[in-house]
């Protein structure tokens, strides 16, 4: 069995070794920034509107870590790694859970963010067990290139929740970056923030 990849550039030989970032290493690393906004909008001490652009911010890094994350890493480790199946499949449907759980959200002060946070962590915990694995038997040149078509993925990603959407290749690949150029145009009209860069700007007056 081999991890599903994207083609080689026509000159790359045996010994090619891609640039870019390890896809585990990309998904740990969302991971950490994931728990650290969920802590963050928990936070009593923010204001409803700082609290908002924090929600804002997490319900954006979800949508398109998940959207990544079902494109690229699910498949790989389905193919690579037999035991993994059910946990991916369970794991999709726990997904779209999360994803209505956001979409549901009536506001920064919606008791509800409290489930959403608690869905995040059950998120985290369960990749990992995927991850591990996966990092065991794929190479580091196949991890790096399927990291490199994650970050890809995740610029084209929708920034707010779509549960409806497919969540399996090849439809979700051709779904949701259409579905992404729609919620990009909302985000710059309505000034919405959705990267963690932006919370590094003052607070809205």
């Amino acid at each position: 069995m081999t991890v599903p990849l994207p083609p080689l550039p026509p000159a790359a030989d045996d010994a090619y070794r891609p640039g870019g970032r390890n896809m585990a290493d990309i998904a740990d690393r969302e991971h950490r920034q994931l728990l650290g906004l969920c802590d963050q909008a928990a936070d009593p001490d923010l204001t409803a509107e700082r609290r908002r652009e924090v929600v804002d911010v997490l319900t954006a890094t979800v949508s398109r870590h998940l959207s990544a994350e079902e494109q690229y890493l699910f498949p790989a480790a389905r193919a690579v790694v037999p035991a993994s199946a059910a946990l991916v499949d369970r794991e999709i449907e726990a997904d779209a859970a999360l994803l209505t759980a956001l979409k549901g959200l009536t506001g920064p002060e919606d008791p509800a963010l409290i489930e959403v946070a608690d869905r995040v962590r059950g998120h985290v915990r369960r990749v990992a067990a995927l991850v591990t694995p996966l990092r065991e038997v794929a190479t580091d040149a196949e991890l790096i290139r399927l990291g490199n078509r994650w970050e890809i993925a995740e610029e084209a990603a929708p920034t707010r929740p779509h549960p409806g959407t497919p969540a399996t290749p090849p439809w979700n690949r051709i779904v949701e970056p259409a579905v992404g150029v729609v919620d990009k145009v909302r985000d710059v009209v309505t000034g919405r923030r959705t990267y963690l860069a932006d919370l590094k700007r003052p607070p809205k007056a």
